[in-house]
């Protein structure tokens, strides 16, 4: 028997037609967009997990947790983070879609 493999970007373009799964995928963003802050950075600083981890006097196995998204991080801990990667922590608020500038 042979099977057909449907190539991954056939597969998201037709989950993403679909109302619950873009639904959960937003209320998943900020999950994701940390994660991919945390990867980003410790690609730039050209570290593995294993060494971020011995700069912040921790695991890698507690670095890939952070990397995962399932987690929720402390600001210290992101501070910890970004000194061992050789970055800085800024956090921004945006906002959410239209409405009103000013708080009435």
């Amino acid at each position: 028997m042979t099977r057909k493999m449907i190539p991954v970007e056939e597969s998201l373009a037709k989950w993403r037609k679909e109302p619950k799964y873009r639904a959960a995928y937003a209320a998943l963003e900020e999950e994701f967009s940390l994660a991919s802050a945390l990867i980003e950075a410790r690609s730039r600083a050209d570290m593995t997990q294993a060494q971020v981890a011995r700069a912040m006097g921790t695991t890698q196995g507690v670095i890939a947790r952070m990397e995962s998204g399932r987690v929720a991080l402390t600001t210290k801990t992101l501070q910890r983070f970004a000194k061992a990667t050789r970055s800085r922590l800024r956090v921004t608020f945006e906002p959410e879609g239209p409405g009103p500038s000013k708080h009435q």
